[in-house]
C-alpha cells in the first residue's frame, strides 16, 4: 500500500513542478510533511539553492508540545520572519503533492500571517 500511495503522491508533485518555477525575484516555498514534522524551504530554482528554511525540528520546538497543525502554524510563522528578513516578500507555494489541507494548510497560513504574499 506504501509504495502506491508515494507514488501518487510523486506524481502529483512531478504534475505541480512542471508549472511551478521560483525565480529570484518570486522563490518557491516547498513543502514536506513527514509523520512528526513538517519541513518548509524557500528556495530560488534559476540557481538551485536554498534561501531561507525551517522545520519543527529546529530549537524552538519541544517534541509533544501543541498539535501538529498548531506546530505547523508557528513553523510557517518562523519561516516568513526568517524570509523577511532576507528580503524575500512574495513566493510561489508549492505544496508537494499533498492535499492543501490540515497541516500544509496551516503552514501557508502561518507564513501569510508572518507577512509572505503568495
Amino acid at each position: 500500500m506504501k509504495a502506491k500511495k508515494s507514488l501518487r503522491r510523486n506524481k502529483i508533485r512531478f504534475r505541480i513542478r512542471r508549472k511551478l518555477k521560483g525565480t529570484p525575484e518570486r522563490p518557491r516555498l516547498a513543502v514536506y510533511r513527514s509523520n512528526k514534522d513538517i519541513y518548509a524551504q524557500i528556495i530560488d530554482d534559476a540557481n538551485g539553492t536554498t534561501l531561507v528554511a525551517a522545520s519543527s525540528r529546529e530549537k524552538g520546538f519541544k517534541k509533544g508540545k501543541g498539535k501538529k497543525v498548531e506546530v505547523s502554524t508557528k513553523v510557517g510563522k518562523q519561516l516568513a520572519e526568517k524570509a523577511i528578513g532576507a528580503g524575500i516578500t512574495s513566493v510561489v507555494f508549492d505544496r508537494g503533492g499533498y492535499l492543501y489541507h490540515g497541516r500544509v494548510k496551516a503552514l501557508a497560513d502561518g507564513a501569510r500571517e508572518g507577512g509572505l504574499k503568495f
